[in-house]
């Protein structure tokens, strides 16, 4: 059982946009904090009522989110 549920956030035109990959959780902020802060809330609240051993999660999962950059320009 997993103690780490894995997230992945990415920059949208107007939002950041989370995923949260195992359980297929999805949220979206204006700036980076909102969507860490709205990825937060949201797991737990999809677990409500669940149980994570059916995620392979442990109770109470911590989160571990990577962001999705665009390689930087070549600047001359």
């Amino acid at each position: 059982m997993r103690r780490t549920s894995k997230a992945c956030i990415s920059r949208g035109e107007k939002y950041y946009v989370a995923e949260c990959l195992e359980i297929g959780v999805v949220t979206q902020g204006k700036a980076l904090d909102e969507t860490i802060v709205n990825l937060k809330e949201a797991v737990p609240l999809y677990l409500e009522g669940e149980d994570p051993a059916d995620y392979d999660l442990a109770p109470n999962p911590s989160l571990l989110i990577t962001m999705q950059v665009e390689p930087a320009s070549h600047v001359a």
